[in-house]
């Protein structure tokens, strides 16, 4: 739960702050935000290597450090206003983030059955959702006395000091059985995949453009932005358990 609450924070608050600190402190076009957009979904890609990291590095501990590179290339964004600093450091995150998502959704369906962890998904969903909520309107009041810089490198510090605290912790029981450490690839769930697929691009599409073009077009502020997020995420709170 604790690594939930820090992968999402970190996202919501890539998601909050990007678009502001790429026009306002960077001067990006949209054109150089498509392509750190789609440097973004490199590591979402690489996360088919995970099964080979897992061989080296148990899977709650690959979890704890994924959460620590979130938090280092978030805490580290703002000392890099460039376009090519802000990619390099999106990349990092991005491979915290997704390698993150793939353990958690993967122990999950370790720890707990059939039964109990659909429950437990919708109920990290509508924490995840109160975590941005939280992360909102912390970030509602910090734009209003710190820059960029300074507010990226909280966030970041506490999410990377939860990580190494996660790190110290052993939640393995060992009377469960163990997951395959293999690709399975099934053809009945090809619609599965698919819709998996389309959710990607659309999700992609929203990312890379819909927040740009208010701050770009209609100058939403980072207060405005996050006003969105916190509403959206106010009724995901309620409707994902």
């Amino acid at each position: 739960m604790v690594l939930t609450i820090c992968s999402t924070i970190g996202l919501q608050a890539w998601l909050t702050l990007f678009n502001n600190f790429a026009v306002e402190k960077i001067g990006l076009t949209g054109r150089q935000v498509g392509v750190i957009q789609s440097v973004r979904e490199i590591p979402g890609f690489l996360t088919l290597l995970v099964i080979f990291v897992m061989v080296i590095i148990k899977e709650h501990r690959l979890s704890a450090i994924s959460v620590i590179i979130l938090g280092l290339g978030l805490a580290l964004k703002g000392i890099f206003p460039s376009y090519g600093g802000l990619m390099i450091m999106t990349l990092i995150m991005s491979f915290g983030f997704h390698y993150y998502e793939t353990t958690n959704q993967s122990l999950t369906l370790q720890y707990f059955d059939e039964d109990t962890s659909p429950w437990v998904f919708g109920k990290l969903r509508s924490i995840a959702a109160a975590s941005n909520i939280g992360i909102g309107i912390i970030i509602y009041f910090l734009s209003a006395i710190l820059d960029f810089n300074h507010t990226y490198l909280i966030i970041g510090g506490m999410i990377m000091a939860a990580g190494f605290w996660a790190f110290t912790r052993n939640p393995t029981d060992r009377s469960l059985v163990l997951q395959y450490k293999k690709m399975v690839f099934r053809k009945r769930y090809w619609l599965y995949y698919f819709l998996t697929f389309m959710a990607g691009a659309r999700r992609q599409i929203f990312i890379a453009f819909a927040v740009f073009l208010l701050v770009k077009k209609f100058d939403f502020t980072v207060r405005d932005v996050t006003t969105l997020f916190v509403i959206n995420n106010f009724i995901n709170y309620f409707l994902s358990p």
